[in-house]
Formats: structure tokens, sequence, C-alpha cells
């Protein structure tokens, strides 16, 4: 699956959503100034207590430009205007999205072993897919089984699974329905759902008027005489003609949305096969759905408007045409051919979820929280492995996981994968990858971590130091991505000063190296939307002429830190591009700060001239024929600020 060519299609995509909007906006401009001509018409030749009529051949001329343009403008603004609102409050992440649907927040440190047995999935697929981990958020009060992605960017992504998915899928199905949820995520699709989302809610807004409009005229009409006097009868007429309007504009969002969304369903599915390397995952899952009496359904109050983002139809649908998703049979004889149509079956479990651990659903937790779950950690993490381990017999896949096909290519020590799951632990390992060999250095480096008042961080660090220091080429990034989400999970003054000491640790030697700086670049980029409102990369330049001078420093700065001839290195990266025209740059002219500038220009690059970029600089660092530590993780640092999964070349 190309995911680059899909991101284009999404962003063609858009193009046509626009489209779409602005036809249904045009509809619903020409229906409200009909209404609002025979509303005039009526109030001045209709009395309903005198019975007298006016004549219906002068109703046309309540028709004007000025009041079409009028009404028209007033309608265009008021629907930009909801539609503005309404992206500002989706577009702050989609930890927003999760919380609006009643999602509470798995903490990494959890001990419900459905939860766990999620959470590792979840951190399988997103190492297979070479992306940061992202949060998971379970809706508990949620029977039938489904799940969404949702957020702007990578960075700010986040997952969300029903109860009934967690707990009556297998191992394996679990599976093939998250790797779904990520192609979303990679795929471009996330970004194109907020945005139809937006523009939905500003059509079907009219309908909210008219609504209010009926209920508050029959709240204020009193019965007197004066009242039947002044026509009020007109206002809830006018109210309901809104609200006619607003549900014509609802079938006009639920065709536009299902035009939108039901062939990336099949591109998803397809995607999640290419991850999980097994069609009968996904497909297992879909035939449970259908055997199993809630199906997919979700009952929570804001996710008709997000219908679109969920792996299955959240709602019955008596006509196909304004379905979001594809036939349910469609979807399984794709992926399973010689399917029999018989659907799997699934007893419905009768349960009322509780919050395995209490603030399950806040977003920070506090220093006393993460103190406690460092320090207990090596007592509970045996009992946490046995649970997680029976979960998963419980639920035992008939084909080899993507875990232990990842295993084989990470190997991070098993100590290391339990730390991460760790406010405390995450934060020492981030530590220990900055901590210098040189003794000066390393002494004001653990004197910053004891004065930082966090208790047990200088202590932690100090342990797993010697382990990070072990690490082989490739292994720092995923463990990076491992820690992501329990870092996610402190407050934003813990975070704050979990940046202030990173900064102290890199400064302590008084000089920044590269890696040092990627590392730092890669935690700023993946949790500062996790805490502040980022901006994220847009698609500006479609030609590499566009991004010439930021290629050159970047080119140069990969080539100057290359393994083998520098001259070969960017050469060899320049012909790749078809762009002889590049110049080597020399070393003082690529600063990090200018090497900085130019990866977040190459990151507004069009997605399908990212991937000729990213495959360059991977041809760049292997033209010596082999591929260094620095090298490595320097495109993979790139390919991360790109939003772009890791480059085949290095990720072998």
């Amino acid at each position: 699956m190309d995911f680059f060519a899909q991101q284009d299609l999404a962003r063609r995509n858009t193009r046509l959503l626009t489209v779409l909007f602005l036809c249904a906006v045009m509809g619903l401009i020409v229906l409200t100034n009909a209404l609002f001509a025979g509303f005039l018409w009526w109030s001045d030749h209709y009395n309903l207590y005198a019975g007298s009529r006016g004549n219906f051949s002068d109703f046309l001329r309540y028709f004007t430009w000025e009041g079409f343009g009028t009404i028209g403008l007033g309608i265009f603004a008021t629907v930009g205007l909801v539609a503005m609102v309404k992206w500002l409050q989706l577009a702050a992440g989609g930890k927003v999205v999760a919380e609006a649907m009643g999602g509470t927040r798995v903490l990494p440190q959890t001990t419900d072993p459905e939860e766990r047995r999620c959470l590792n999935i979840v951190d399988e697929i997103a190492l297979a897919a070479g992306m940061p981990v992202p949060p998971v958020y379970v809706m508990n009060t949620e029977r039938g089984i489904n799940a969404f992605a949702a957020g702007l960017t990578p960075a700010d992504a986040v997952i969300g699974v029903t109860r009934g998915t967690i707990t009556h899928l297998q191992r394996n199905e679990l599976q093939g329905v998250i790797a779904h949820e990520f192609s979303h995520i990679l795929n471009g699709d996330m970004r194109l759902n907020i945005r139809l989302a937006s523009l939905l809610k500003g059509i079907t807004f009219i309908g909210d008027v008219g609504y209010i409009l009926m209920r508050a005229s029959s709240h204020h009409r009193t019965g007197s005489s004066q009242d039947r006097k002044s026509g009020s009868p007109a206002l809830p007429l006018l109210g309901l003609g809104l609200w006619i309007v607003g549900w014509l504009g609802g079938l006009a969002s639920g065709f536009i949305k299902a035009a939108i969304s039901r062939q990336k369903e099949y591109l998803a599915d397809a995607c999640a096969v290419q991850y999980t390397r097994d069609n009968s995952g996904i497909a297992d899952a879909l035939k449970v759905i259908g055997g199993y009496v809630p199906g997919s359904l979700v009952h929570a109050a804001r996710a008709d408007e997000l219908s679109h983002i969920f792996f299955g139809q959240i709602r019955h649908k008596l006509w196909q045409l304004f379905s979001t998703h594809p036939p349910l049979p469609n979807r399984i004889r794709r992926l399973d051919p010689n399917w029999d149509g018989e659907y799997i079956k699934r007893k419905v479990e009768h349960y009322a979820h509780t919050q395995p651990h209490p603030g399950a659903a806040e977003i920070g937790v506090g220093r006393a929280a993460l103190v406690a779950a460092a320090l207990s950690a090596v007592e509970t993490g045996r009992e946490l492995q046995a649970q997680t381990s029976q979960a998963d017999a419980a639920f035992a896949p008939e084909t080899p996981s993507v875990e232990a096909e990842f295993s084989q290519h990470s190997d991070l020590p098993a100590a290391f994968v339990r730390y991460s799951h760790e406010p405390l632990g995450a934060s020492a390992l981030m530590m220990a990858l900055l901590i210098s060999s040189e003794e000066a250095a390393r002494t004001a480096q653990y004197r910053a971590l004891r004065e930082s008042g966090i208790q047990g961080l200088e202590d932690l660090t100090h342990t797993l130091q010697p382990g990070v220091e072990q690490l082989v080429p490739g292994q720092r990034l995923p463990l990076l991505e491992l820690c992501l989400p329990a870092l996610k999970s402190q407050s934003a003054a813990q975070y704050q000063q979990f940046k202030r000491l990173l900064l102290e640790l890199i400064r302590a030697d008084r000089r920044t190296d590269l890696l040092e700086w990627c590392l730092y670049q890669l935690l700023r980029h993946y949790l500062d939307p996790e805490f502040l409102q980022i901006k994220p990369s847009a698609a500006r330049h479609r030609t590499l002429r566009k991004v010439r001078q930021p290629l050159q420093v970047v080119l140069s700065m990969l080539s100057h830190n290359s393994s083998g001839d520098t001259a070969q290195s960017f050469n060899t990266a320049a012909h790749a591009l078809g762009y002889p025209a590049l110049t080597l740059l020399p070393l003082g002219d690529c600063s990090l700060a200018a090497f900085a500038r130019a990866v977040r220009e190459l990151a507004d690059c069009y997605p399908l001239l990212k991937p000729q970029i990213l495959k360059a600089m991977s041809q760049a660092a292997n033209a010596d024929g082999t591929v260094s530590a620095v090298e490595r993780e320097l495109v993979a640092s790139i390919a991360a600020a790109m939003d772009c999964p890791l480059p085949d070349a290095l990720d072998n």
C-alpha cells in the first residue's frame, strides 16, 4: 500500500469535499430564501383568526435579488462561523474527540488485563508501522464492537476502542481492528475527517436554529388576545421551516459523508492486512460484528456527527445511500473471498464497568502517582506480566503476532519495555539516553536530576543508564516511541519540567551534538501537541525547486555525518532526486538551527513529494554500502518530523 499516494488522495478528496459543501450551502440558501418569502407572504396576506387570505399570484414578488443576497450572505457567514468554531474545537487534538465521546484514557500502568492486552497490541502495530505509539481511550459504557482514530497528525493522534471491542475480540481480531485505525492515521484520513465533521456541522446548524425557534415560541406564547392578534403562529412556522431545511441539510451531510468515507474503509482494511501480514484477523473481527447482537452500535451523544471516523457503522440506516461504511458482507468478501456467509457468534456480556484505577479519565497525573508507579514497578512487574499473559492466552491468535516479528528487529530489553509504560520510568529512560561518557559532564547531569526534586528520578536513571548505553544502532528511536504514551500522561507543569531537564542534560558538556538534537526535537515534535496548541504542517510545496535551499541544508548535513565519502553521499542523493543542480554546502553553513528550519520546510511538501526526498536520503546514507548509527537516526528523525514512515532501506 502506497501511503503517500493515499495521503495525496486524501488531499484531493478535501477539494471534492469543498465542492460538495459549497453545493449544499447553495441549496440551503435557495431553500431558505423560499422559506422567508413564504413567511413574508403569510404575514402580509393571512390572518388566522380573521380568516382573510391573500392571492398566491403575488407570492413571487417576495423573491428579490437584494433579499437573496442578504439571506445568502447571512447563511454563508453563519455556516462558515459555525464550521470554524467546530474546527477549532476538534483541531485541539485527538484527545478532545475521544473525551467528547466519553472515552477514558488508559494509563500505561493499568492493571486491567483487557486494557493491558490492548496497549500491547497498539505498541506492536505502532512499532511495525514506524510510528509513535498513540494514547488509547476506552469507551467503557459501549457494548458494541467499534473503534476510531482521531487527531490531525500522527503526533497528536489517539486510538479509541469500545469496551465491547477489547472484551469480545480475540487477539488477532483486535490486531486487525487496531491496524485498520493506524492506516487512517498514515493515509491522512484523520485530518479530512475533522474537516468533514466541521463543515457538516455548519450545514446542520440551521436545523438547530429552527428547533430553538419552535421551542422558544411555545414557551413565550401566553394565549392572550394580544398574542393571537400579533400573528405569533408565524414564528413557530418559521422555526418549523428552518428545522426542515436543517433536516434536508442533514440528508446532504449524510450523502457527503458516505461519498467521502466508504472507499477509505476498503483501503484501511487492505492496509490492516499489510501491517499484520494476516487477512483473517480483521475479516474475523467483521464476522464477529455481524453475529454479535449489539453489532458495532455506539450510543454516545456526540458519536453521530463523527460517525465517519469509526471502524463500523454506529447506527442502523434505512437507506444504504447514507451509510458511512460499506455493507459488512462486501468488506468481508474483499478480505476473505471464500467466506461461506456465516457470522461468528459471541455471547453478549451485560456489565457495568468501573474505572480500573482512580483518575483514569484525567490527562495529567500527580507527582506522587508518578513516583508510586515507578517505585512499585519492580514489585508489580511479575504480577502485571502474569495478568497480561493470562489475557493473551485467553484470546490466543491462530497466527503469529506482530510482536514476535518486531522483537526480531528491535530486541529491546524486557525491563526497558516495562519501564517505558510508567511515567517516571519513561522519563528516566530518556534522561539515560543523554548521560555523557565524560566524567565532569556526567556529574553535572546527575546533579541536575537530583536538584529537580523528582523523587527517584536520579536513582532510576543511574540504574538504567548502563543498559541504555549498550543499545545497538536502531534501538534508540523504537525506545523513544514506546515511551511516548507514558510521557503524554504527565501534567503540563511536569512536561515543562521534563523539557527543562532534557535541555540541562544536553548543555551539561557545553555543546550539542546531532544525536542529542534529534532526540530533543523528536520529543518536542511528538509531545508538544499534547500540551500546547501546535499548528500542523500544510501541503505548500509542490515541486523540488521550491525547497531547493532546505534540501541542500538537510542533504549536506546528512552527507557530512556520513560514514563514507561526503561528496559521494551528497551526489547520490542529488541524482536520486533527479536534481543534479544541488550543491554541497560547507559544514560551517550547516548549523543545527539552519537544519531545524530546513526540516520544517520539507515537512510542508506535498504527500507525493515526501517519499522522493526520503528515498534519496536513504540512498545517500547507504552510498558506501553501510548505514551508520548517526545516519540511521538522523534519517529516522527527519522522517518523523515530516510525519512519514521510515524508508524501507533503513527499516530493514
